[in-house]
């Protein structure tokens, strides 16, 4: 596919939406609305004991609060590794002394370009939270087995957190 045209219609500085058309070599053509994003890195920050920190904010397109490990925005020249490092200080207060990529994944690519960048956290220290000016958040160290358990019973359904968990007790956990 070859992109014949891109038009953009919104650009709020979190993200742009174009309107996009694109041919194959044999003429067909698609029309899409495209969420453009810069991408987003994701943190499963684990201590020695295997517990889980999770993050608590209120969601609007949720419409409640959600627990989910904390994440943010790749800013512009940044790379997913930094943007975690700092998405996890600022949310968490957290530093970690070794990062392993877990997975990297499409949120939503029907029309969603953001890829996520997931990492696990370990060897953590604790410092103070930076919170964004529109951030109100908690957070909660959780045992392996509770979310495990919440899953299970289809309470927590934030998908970067599902993904986290299940790659990390899949090819990670001890």
């Amino acid at each position: 596919m070859k992109i014949i045209s891109s038009v953009e219609k919104l650009n709020n500085g979190l993200f742009r939406v174009t309107e996009d058309v694109a041919e194959d070599d044999d003429g067909f053509e698609i029309r899409r609305n495209i969420v453009r994003h810069n991408g987003s890195a994701v943190v499963m920050p684990v201590d020695e004991a295997d517990r889980i920190l999770l993050v608590r904010q209120y969601r609007l397109p949720a419409k409640q609060k959600l627990w989910e490990l904390p994440a943010g925005k790749i800013d512009e020249g940044e790379t997913a590794l930094a943007a975690a490092k700092r998405e996890l200080r600022e949310e968490t207060g957290l530093r970690a002394k070794t990062w392993t990529k877990l997975a990297a994944y499409w949120a939503s690519p029907g029309f969603l370009e953001e890829k996520m960048n997931l990492y696990l956290a370990t060897g953590l220290t604790q410092g103070e939270s930076e919170w964004m000016e529109d951030e109100r958040i908690e957070t909660r160290w959780f045992p392996w087995a509770e979310i495990d358990g919440l899953i299970a019973g289809g309470k927590m359904n934030d998908g970067k957190t599902l993904i986290g968990f299940l790659a990390w007790k899949r090819y990670h956990a001890k």
